[in-house]
């Protein structure tokens, strides 16, 4: 069984973190709540602890660990090399969901980075995942507290649903804020690349460091990862997902006509929409699942996971979604959209 503690999410109560804290240096594993989704941490210098979180997940071994610390100072304990660019992000962006790409110190185990010469590391803005850092005085490895492959947490019941018994605690402090994974920069390179957009979006870098340019979306499978989250297949339903892009009114109009094809087949259909898309649908025998309002890319991004979980629960065989676009978070929504599709977008002209 693993044990669930409540913990305030605004005042930490430091009995409740200590007890984590005892447990992450015992070598266990803890379920935390981030600003993005929950993570699940050990030990990041502890190489039994580190190998726990890829048999929890059941993570392949080619896909690196993010490690977490409790503020910038504590870069130089994960880097070989921190450059002057890092220095301008994190006073930038962190506490928050920027992780960053440099090279890895010989402290670092080669597990978390999926043995590449590469670590990246970011400085959590959730007030219970920096407590537990700082009390645990180590730096904590943390990929999302889910099975490989499969939906990110956002709340502490998606992580008992995919890891109850796999873990040893777990930190209950309430739902996330921002709900996706933060953006993924690597800075080994003279030009700053995305590898993951996330919750930080390309045009806000941008204004820091000026170019910046997009990674390729994908790599072949089983082929090391540079950044995690960049599977071909991640962030998946069980259900079968088509993604669809293009204008609104035609992406509707193809999604309409493609779930009463769907429906006469019999499968069950459930379609992802925004807000003002529901009306046009709401008449149609299929689930609907409102993933939040076209004005604000940011309560989409917190709702996409509980959304998707949601059409799960439901029982569907397929969901039909729409594609939001690329601007600000639009482009990190769009990612986790193709990727839990496995590719399967469909164009609208």
């Amino acid at each position: 069984m693993t044990l669930v503690l409540r913990v305030d999410p605004e005042a930490p109560e430091d009995m409740v973190i200590a007890q984590a804290a005892k447990v992450i240096l015992d070598g266990g594993l803890v379920a935390f709540p981030t600003e993005t989704v929950y993570g699940l941490g050990a030990n990041a210098l502890d190489e039994r602890a580190v190998e726990g979180i890829f048999r929890a997940k059941e993570r392949p071994a080619y896909d690196p660990l993010i490690v977490h610390l409790a503020d910038a100072r504590a870069l130089d304990l994960v880097a070989s090399h921190v450059p002057e660019t890092a220095l301008l992000l994190a006073d930038a962006f962190w506490p928050g969901p920027l992780t960053l790409v440099l090279p890895r110190h010989p402290r670092i185990p080669l597990q978390v980075t999926a043995g590449g010469e590469t670590v990246a590391v970011r400085v959590p803005a959730h007030r219970v995942a920096r407590a537990l850092i700082r009390a645990a005085d180590v730096p904590i490895a943390a990929p999302s507290a889910n099975r490989f492959g499969r939906i990110s947490p956002t709340c502490a019941d998606h992580v008992l649903a995919d890891l109850e018994g796999r873990i040893e605690l777990l930190l209950d402090g309430g739902c996330t804020m921002v709900g996706l994974e933060s953006t993924v920069l690597s800075l080994v390179d003279e030009v700053p690349s995305i590898l993951r957009p996330g919750g930080i979006s390309r045009e806000a870098l941008s204004g820091i460091l000026g170019e910046v340019v997009l990674a390729p979306s994908t790599v072949p499978d089983e082929t090391r990862l540079v950044s995690p989250g960049t599977a071909s297949k991640h962030y998946a339903p069980r259900a079968r997902v088509i993604l669809y892009r293009g204008e609104q009114l035609q992406v509707l109009k193809a999604m309409r006509r493609d779930a009463l094809d769907l429906l006469a087949a019999g499968e069950k259909v459930g379609l992802l929409l925004a807000e003002e898309d529901v009306q046009e649908m709401g008449e149609l025998p299929v689930i609907l699942q409102d993933m939040g309002s076209l004005a604000s890319m940011a309560e989409i991004a917190q709702h996409l996971y509980s959304a998707l979980r949601t059409l799960d629960g439901a029982g569907v065989t397929i969901i039909l979604a729409r594609d939001v676009g690329t601007e600000g978070l639009g482009l990190a929504i769009r990612d986790r959209l193709t990727r839990a599709a496995s590719g399967h977008v469909i164009e609208v002209s």
